[in-house]
């Protein structure tokens, strides 16, 4: 779970300890790199800003009762809100050319942000396929899984698991020198170890492949409840319950492999070459930059974090409608007063 970024510090740990790589500059897209990032990481912010402000609001203030589903997505929310706590120190750093103007602590605390959103967004994700699953196929025999006191529980334990894995984080400076830059999040000292890269394949395994296991299992058992259920009575109710069900695991299922499989992947086949060989500088290189695109991949997840919102939670669905039809009535009002006014000037 440790690998995210750390990875790029190992691979630049190679470039330090190799003699024919201590020189390698592996910033050679920056230009590029200080113009799309702080334009991608800016949108972002004002996705994920409203999006999950908006969800916050919608089920703290709603006046139903929390179930397992709502609980989930509230911690997934919450992750998400977090996340956007990070993103202004980013986009400065990367307006700056990769220069880190705050000092080490907000540095630390900055990638700290970062792991746990992606970390504790994988470990809802999980944790609401696997509640879906229980509501349809062990409606009677297992429900007692998905009382609140449980899933509260689940969700203390998930966050949990996500501090222990990204603690040590702390207290590792993430702040290094770089051709007169400060770089943060970049890089990790781990001193030569020969070993990380096996803990990075490790990591990985745990963090991504095994949940990505349950979320695809979860979804190919929907789908066969769901044929079942077609042949008996096609149009129902409880039909159209595990219809959005179905739809709900499925948005999950897309987000996992649009943002967090290119990023794992790219680690994984990366650390699997550096086991066998050390990386040449276009190697480094080539790693570098699509760390870097793999990784802002994977912060796109609270964008679409409140597209799953929109089809798990009827009273958030309700209420983007009522905005956005408020917003249309408005619009709409405002063009009719103006044209009035032009008809009575002329």
């Amino acid at each position: 779970m440790t690998g995210g970024m750390a990875v790029d510090n190992i691979t630049m740990d190679s470039a330090e300890i190799s003699p024919n790589q201590s020189s390698c500059d592996v910033f050679v897209y920056q230009r590029a790199a200080v113009v799309l990032f702080p334009i991608f990481y800016t949108v972002v912010f004002i996705i994920s800003v409203c999006g999950n402000s908006l969800v916050l609001y919608v089920i703290c203030k709603g006046k139903q009762k929390f179930n397992s589903t709502s609980i989930y997505l509230v911690n997934l929310a919450l992750s998400d809100a977090l996340f956007t706590l990070a993103l202004p120190g980013r986009i400065i750093y990367y307006i700056r050319h990769f220069d880190w103007p705050f000092g080490d602590l907000l540095c630390r605390l900055t990638t700290l942000l970062f792991f746990a959103n992606t970390y504790a967004g994988i470990g809802f994700m999980t944790c609401i396929s696997l509640d879906r699953y229980l509501a349809m196929l062990h409606p009677h025999r297992l429900q007692c899984l998905r009382s609140v006191k449980v899933v509260q529980r689940v969700c203390c334990l998930v966050w949990a698991l996500v501090f222990l894995q990204i603690a040590p984080l702390l207290f590792r400076s993430m702040l290094h020198q770089h051709q007169g830059r400060r770089t943060c999040m970049e890089y990790f000292n781990f001193e030569g170890s020969h070993s990380a890269p096996y803990l990075l394949l490790l990591a990985c395994t745990v963090s991504f492949c095994c949940p990505l296991i349950i979320i695809i299992g979860c979804y190919a058992k929907i789908n066969l409840k769901l044929r079942a259920v077609a042949k008996q009575n096609s149009v129902t109710g409880r039909s159209r319950r595990n219809h959005r069900a179905n739809t709900i695991i499925l948005l999950i299922l897309l987000t996992f492999i649009i943002c967090f499989s290119p990023y794992h992947l790219n680690v994984i086949q990366f650390m699997s070459r550096k086991i066998h060989h050390q990386p040449t500088c276009q190697e480094l290189r080539a790693f570098k930059m699509s760390l870097q695109i793999t990784v802002s991949l994977m912060n796109f997840n609270c964008c679409l974090d409140p597209v799953i919102y929109f089809f798990a939670i009827k009273t958030y669905k309700r209420r983007v409608m009522s905005l956005f039809k408020d917003y249309l009535y408005a619009s709409g009002a405002s063009s009719k007063v103006t044209a009035d006014n032009s008809s009575s000037n002329t």
